[in-house]
């Protein structure tokens, strides 16, 4: 097993750390199953990370600083329908521009990120439905040897539709991923089209339970996550 991870500074997600979500696939490759993780302190990136294991858990540090924690974690929830890809794509027309964007140079979800760079998902509000949704054609670089995309990456596009779906059309905010739990259903194939969706479960003042999936352009569930999002003071 590893013992130590770098996060790549393509893989950021506010300017200064690394995308959670992108962590927890990192982390979650050593679990049989789904891994919650949950992060302490910004993801350093660019410098090697020690992994410390004990039985079921591990703790990810920087030096004496505790960055994450996991833990495996069996869930289930309820997870609406998917929407089509047509009306994910429609979704987009109201995304954030760049210049309103939290986190611009995010991996996942900033508009600043060319193609083949960023995964360049950018979830906006579905009429009627309280989801949030973005189309997602995966590109080559994400792929491992069979043409299907590693699973970090599917980790890493469940994570933002989440902070979408945790302020409902409101002003953009920073906000930033506390806990996040994901289970991978099937494969995920580059060239293909896919649907994220985002959708609110619950939460209280600064902290925001969400749910987020992926499905096919056929709508067959390919992962799934719950996540919480904790407002910046």
């Amino acid at each position: 097993m590893e013992q130590q991870i770098v996060i790549d500074s393509r893989f950021r997600g506010p300017p200064d750390s690394g995308n959670g979500g992108y962590l927890g696939g990192v982390i979650a490759r050593h679990f049989d199953g789904p891994a919650e993780i949950t992060l302490s302190r910004p993801i350093p990136l660019g410098r090697p990370l020690d992994l410390e294991w004990f039985e079921d858990v591990v703790l990810l540090c920087d030096g004496d600083n505790l960055v994450a924690t996991a833990e495996a974690k069996p869930f289930e929830m309820e997870v609406p329908p998917a929407p089509s890809y047509q009306e994910a794509v429609h979704a987009t027309r109201f995304r954030l521009p760049q210049d309103r964007h939290p986190f611009p140079s995010c991996f996942v979800c900033g508009p600043g990120r060319h193609e083949g760079d960023g995964l360049r998902i950018f979830p906006g509000p579905v009429d009627g439905t309280g989801l949030v949704a973005a189309p997602w054609v995966p590109d080559a670089s994400l792929a491992n040897g069979d043409g299907r995309v590693q699973s970090p990456f599917v980790h890493a596009a469940l994570d933002c539709p989440g902070a979408f779906a945790a302020l409902e059309g409101k002003d953009p905010r920073p906000i930033v991923l506390g806990r996040m739990v994901t289970q991978i259903e099937g494969p995920v194939e580059v060239g293909e089209r896919y649907v994220l969706v985002g959708w609110r479960v619950g939460g209280s003042r600064r902290k925001h339970h969400v749910g987020t999936a992926l499905f096919t352009a056929d709508g067959e569930r390919r992962a799934v996550a719950l996540a919480t999002w904790i407002e910046r003071s």
